[in-house]
């Protein structure tokens, strides 16, 4: 898949999951340093994450913002939720996402929760398991979406036409 241009895109929203104050142990003390983590999102499907280090906030979270534009990847979102049940996982980190009906709101939490409103999913169960380190649910969570199929090669893949799907689709709605 090719690199999405973040210029192309509407608005793109961004979001801070986390602030950390690191600090560095030198000879004359202790120098303190900020690190972000930010996901940013058009609410169209699009998602990226990235971190920034800095010695102020604003910086660091700049610096997240712009990483985070370069890792943007496309999520098939389909009537607010997404196409079937899928896992992710990175490192310690798994995220369990289930599709919701219309009018089941977000239930999740943390940083799945953040992830979630800047892709546009607006109807979605997820349970984050294992790590509790923002760091690696949010690679997980961008993990298990960017491994989610549209619906389009999903029918392909079975054998069925658009027509049969489009009218299994109305049965399920």
């Amino acid at each position: 898949m090719g690199r999405i241009d973040p210029e192309s895109l509407n608005t793109l929203k961004d979001k801070v999951i986390f602030i950390n104050r690191v600090a560095k142990v030198v000879k004359g003390g202790r120098r303190f340093s900020f690190s972000a983590l930010v996901v940013v999102g058009d609410e169209e499907g699009h998602v990226g994450f990235g971190k920034g280090k800095a010695k102020e906030v604003p910086e660091a979270i700049r610096k997240a913002v712009e990483q985070a534009k370069r890792t943007l990847v496309k999520i098939p979102v389909i009537n607010g939720t997404i196409t079937h049940p899928i896992n992710g996982v990175f490192g310690a980190g798994k995220v369990v996402m289930l599709p919701a009906r219309p009018g089941t709101g977000l239930i999740a939490g943390g940083a799945v929760r953040a992830v979630m409103e800047v892709v546009g999913i607006r109807n979605i169960v997820a349970k984050s398991l294992g790590s509790r380190n923002h760091f690696n649910t949010v690679r997980a969570v961008i993990d298990g979406l960017s491994k989610l199929k549209d619906e389009s090669s999903v029918a392909r893949r079975l054998g069925k036409s658009e027509e049969e799907k489009r009218k299994a689709a109305n049965e399920n709605a």
